[in-house]
């Protein structure tokens, strides 16, 4: 006996649904930006809560996980596929402008300033340069003990779930150059 996993089809009469397996938020504004791991980004117009209505999508190549949004654009984790940057200054079409492909499965993103910060799994933490949202790239990055599940950036330091490894805290002041500072045994980090 085996399960064979497949993309569940698109319906014709919910086309829009986030039921299935919505994995991230991140609310600014009047919107909700909702990544689905199997749909892409969804953007939901919230100024009137008690009716939602989703006003934008766009499906990404890979399987979305986590969202940050910084400006007119939405910072997509995307598994085996990377890093994707959506144009979200008009959020009834959104549409992606660029990607990096990370090493490791992209889980989570946290942005400051030029850069966003990428929980990479068994590759630990990438570092990408967003000054230019259409060619983000890889400055930088340090390999973690264990599977980096989930990051928060405050100041000069990234706080990195690391799943059994716990959390990692890793100096990022030189972004080229991020060094492991300290950590300490949580059993298993899955978010920060």
């Amino acid at each position: 006996f085996f399960l064979m996993l497949r993309r569940p089809p698109r319906s014709t009469l919910f086309p829009y649904t986030t039921l299935f397996r919505s994995r991230g938020v991140y609310v600014l504004g009047s919107y909700a930006y909702v990544v689905d791991i199997y749909s892409g980004l969804k953007v939901i117009d919230i100024s009137t809560p008690s009716s939602p209505e989703i006003i934008g999508s766009v499906d990404t190549p890979g399987w979305a996980n986590d969202v940050y949004v910084s400006g007119s654009y939405a910072y997509v984790t995307d598994g085996e596929s990377g890093l994707q940057v959506i144009d979200i200054s008009d959020p009834s079409s959104p549409a992606i402008i660029g990607f990096v492909d990370t090493p490791g499965y992209a889980r989570a993103v946290y942005v400051s300033g030029s850069y966003a910060y990428v929980a990479a799994g068994e590759s630990g933490l990438q570092i990408i340069d967003i000054s230019t949202p259409s060619s983000p790239a890889i400055i930088g990055s340090v390999d973690t003990p264990g599977y980096a599940e989930g990051v928060y950036v405050s100041g000069s330091y990234a706080y990195v779930a690391d799943r059994e490894s716990g959390l990692q805290i890793i100096d990022i002041s030189t972004p080229s150059s991020p060094t492991i500072l300290g950590s300490v045994d949580t059993d298993s980090a899955n978010d920060v």
